[in-house]
């Protein structure tokens, strides 16, 4: 649908924009937090290193939710996975109450054009979404999806286009690690041991990366030989943290910290290498783009315009960030607040143990199970030092010197969670009707599922 297709309000909106309003191109990828290469690790991903050495790279951006569908929707809709409604996983039965709060909606207006490539992970059908094309390439994987985006952008549209390019990658199973991937020579991530199991299991991690890499440079090579990069705002993250133990779907930095890159046109602010500090969130991309834009920011928006921050012009934009789970494979109610110095975290079901099959299946998984991790005890409340312990080992819950932090921290959730009508503050959270989950006693999300309990 072009502007002719318009209602009469987008249409004048449209006819009055800016001449040298951006297109935009957002490319996420599936679990691959910040291990990447700007990040520092030992993971080959030179085309997303060179986009974040041309742009900006966000050091401390974290999701909304440490799950697949909450956290992309959370960023897509500028609210947190209570608010917007997707409470777990959209293949499971999980949407948003209300899809006119997708971005496309409110890009549409400021003349627009949406179209969608590859993986989405927000609806059950990406038509309930409302973008103006979707392109269905046969499969998600980045060797798929990315040739399909490029045509799309070797068809150099003349409208201002919104491309969401979606890939499969970093997610399990992970391919056959490449002779560059010696696991002898890896190390693992920072929750695990270091043994023979954690190191194939993340040379198969670094294969899956680099397949995601190459993906994302076709796309950025599509832009360049069509001239519509120096006009192109490029967003470059992922939905959270790794599928390993502790990391995915945990509210451990390892969790829900990650990657995030812009790259805008020459004259923009997303350019020259800049590395930003300040802790930001996924909740405040949609905000950034309407001033960006220069566009009416939609009244429902959570999160707050990265600029100040890009610009130097305020060394911090938040005093705190919040994150989730509610649903992924298994209910696990949990929250968390987090500053610069502390996290802290508050489990609501009163288990005891892990919910195993929010864990996905892989060797470092199946070590720990081997050692007893389905036995070992989980605190209901965790609190910890950043600064002194940013691995997060030492729950500081019952130091008494602590008592003081704890009790600051304790207040910022309740405040948030009473200001966003958490439905947790009534009792357990339903799930919609037919949804399908994991029994919280079992071992993988690939064992029978159930209809969730109303």
């Amino acid at each position: 649908m072009g502007v002719a297709g318009l209602g009469a309000a987008a249409q004048t909106e449209a006819q009055t924009r800016p001449a040298n309003r951006p297109n935009i191109v957002y490319i996420h990828s599936h679990d691959s937090g910040r291990y990447l290469q700007p990040y520092g690790h030992n993971v080959p991903t030179p085309r997303i290193a060179k986009l974040a050495t041309e742009g900006v790279l966000f050091r401390q951006a974290f999701s909304a939710a440490p799950t697949c569908s909450p956290s992309r929707a959370s960023l897509l809709t500028g609210q947190c996975a209570h608010q917007n409604g997707m409470l777990g996983l959209a293949h499971r039965g999980f949407s948003l109450t209300d899809y006119n709060r997708h971005i496309v909606h409110t890009l549409r207006k400021a003349g627009y054009r949406s179209v969608l490539a590859g993986l989405q992970h927000v609806a059950s059908d990406p038509a309930k979404i409302g973008y103006d094309e979707v392109i269905s390439p046969k499969g998600t994987a980045a060797a798929v999806v990315a040739p399909v985006a490029a045509r799309f952008l070797d068809s150099r549209p003349s409208q201002p286009f919104f491309l969401d390019v979606g890939f499969f990658e970093t997610h399990r199973e992970y391919p056959e690690p490449t002779a560059d991937d010696d696991p002898r020579y890896l190390q693992p991530p920072t929750p695990m041991p270091d043994t023979l199991e954690t190191r194939r299991d993340m040379a198969g991690f670094r294969a899956s990366a680099r397949l995601l890499d190459r993906g994302v440079g076709m796309v950025l090579d599509a832009l360049e030989r069509n001239g519509l990069a120096e006009n192109t705002l490029v967003i470059s993250t992922t939905d959270h943290g790794i599928a390993f133990p502790r990391m995915k779907c945990n509210l451990t930095d390892a969790g829900w910290g990650v990657s995030l890159a812009m790259r805008g046109p020459a004259a923009s602010d997303f350019q020259g290498g800049k590395v930003c500090d300040a802790m930001v969130s996924h909740l405040d991309v949609f905000p950034t783009l309407c001033e960006v834009l220069q566009i009416e920011k939609p009244a429902w928006l959570e999160g707050v315009s990265l600029l100040p921050a890009v610009r130097g012009e305020k060394k911090e934009i938040h005093d705190e960030v919040f994150a989730e789970v509610n649903y992924h494979a298994s209910y696990e109610p949990v929250r968390a607040v987090r500053t610069q110095r502390y996290k802290y975290i508050r489990r609501f079901a009163g288990r005891a143990t892990a919910v195993l099959p929010n864990c996905d299946d892989g060797p470092s998984k199946d070590l720990w199970l081997e050692y007893g991790w389905k036995q070992r005890e989980l605190a209901q409340e965790e609190l910890y030092d950043l600064v002194f312990d940013p691995a997060e080992q030492n729950n500081l819950v019952a130091d008494a010197k602590s008592a003081a932090a704890l009790g600051e921290m304790r207040g910022r959730l309740a405040k948030w969670m009473a200001r966003t009508n958490d439905p947790l503050l009534k009792g357990p959270v339903a799930a919609p009707k037919g949804a399908k989950v994991n029994p919280v006693d079992g071992t993988s999300p690939k064992e029978p599922v159930v209809d969730a309990l109303q």
